[in-house]
């Protein structure tokens, strides 16, 4: 069991859209003496560290408590930062990047030797991207360095999309927390692999498989779940328990809408301390039971980005369970559905359709 790694925290509110100099320039310093910066990214923020030094890249599995097996990405600010991480990089690669980038989309790719082992998880493939916020790309420019980062939580909390999460979660594990406001979507990136024979997502996130589609027409998704600590994937974040608030999470699935509402609220009616989280057009079926509801906005992309505050929400307004829908496969709804899947650590009541 390592010991955790332990700061003094520093915090810095920054401008997202134009970051001011003396943070980010601290910030880098951290970086490259070996330090860890949490900072924002589109998705969700990152906990950061120089990737190519292998024992600040150990720090980062000591301040979250994350397992030695899984793998972290790997945060560039161009393209040019690329031929320092990857080897035989396809053709491929630079169309989607060119695409997608900066961006929700992550690519798994040959590694380099000289990217630590740690960071891979004693694999020979790094997963990479250029992320699409200005001060996450500022810090990158700023540090000269590559920069590894895992989201900033404990490990197999709810992903952290605000920097109060970060606080709550890694404060004096943490050397500098740059605050720039909430993350625009709200789910991490999509990871597809580029290696090992056909292209292939795995794990669905920011950029839809739809709009992967249109230039990999053959993609494919196979849901793949760690469950103990002793197999590497080639995927970050493929643990089964992850993204899990204290409360216990139950994920409901069906088809026929009656039946699936009809569930969740037998459920709610039959135990204290429930939490719900749901749409806003479905809060009103919950209006006369005791039960603390989270709206998760008017849409899909309004529940990515709220999915992880209502789920730490409901912890601190002290839910002992959390019921949520599972959402439609399509669109953003995968990614959401797969973080639902894995806060319940799989634990699902498949409701069948009325007679």
């Amino acid at each position: 069991m390592r010991e955790p790694y332990t700061t003094t925290t520093v915090y810095f509110q920054v401008d997202p859209q134009v970051p001011e100099r003396r943070p980010i320039e601290l910030a880098g310093e951290t970086i490259r003496d070996g330090g860890l910066v949490a900072f924002p990214t589109e998705t969700v923020y990152g906990l950061g560290a120089n990737a190519l030094d292998k024992a600040a890249v150990e720090k980062i599995f000591r301040a979250k408590g994350r397992p030695a097996n899984d793998p972290l990405i790997v945060h560039i600010a161009d393209l040019s930062h690329l031929p320092r991480l990857a080897v035989s990089v396809p053709e491929l690669a630079y169309r989607l990047l060119d695409r997608f980038a900066p961006g929700a989309l992550t690519l798994v790719l040959n590694k380099r030797e000289t990217v630590p082992a740690n960071l891979t998880a004693g694999m020979d493939t790094v997963a990479v991207r250029i992320p699409d916020h200005a001060v996450a790309l500022a810090l990158i420019n700023a540090a000269g360095r590559p920069i590894a980062a895992p989201s900033a939580n404990k490990f197999s909390r709810p992903s952290p999309t605000t920097a109060q999460h970060v606080v709550d979660d890694l404060e004096g594990r943490v050397d500098i927390i740059l605050d720039g406001g909430p993350t625009a979507i709200g789910l991490e990136s999509t990871i597809l692999s580029l290696v090992g024979g056909a292209p292939q997502v795995l794990r669905p996130g920011g950029v839809a498989l739809e709009e992967l589609r249109a230039i990999v027409p053959d993609l494919t998704y196979q849901p793949r779940y760690l469950t103990g600590d002793d197999t590497a994937s080639p995927s970050p974040g493929s643990m089964l328990k992850h993204y899990s608030p204290r409360a216990t999470v139950i994920l409901f699935r069906g088809e026929d809408d009656v039946a699936v509402w009809a569930a969740i609220k037998a459920f709610a009616d039959d135990h204290d301390h429930v939490g719900v989280m749901t749409l806003e057009k479905d809060v009103r079926r919950f209006a006369d039971l005791d039960v603390k509801v989270e709206s998760l906005g008017a849409d899909l992309d309004a529940a990515a980005t709220r999915l992880f505050s209502a789920l730490r929400a409901l912890d601190s307004r002290g839910a002992k369970w959390i019921l949520a829908r599972a959402p439609d496969t399509t669109g953003v709804g995968l990614a959401i559905g797969d973080r639902l899947l894995r806060a319940a650590e799989g634990d699902v009541i498949d409701v069948k359709p009325r007679r």
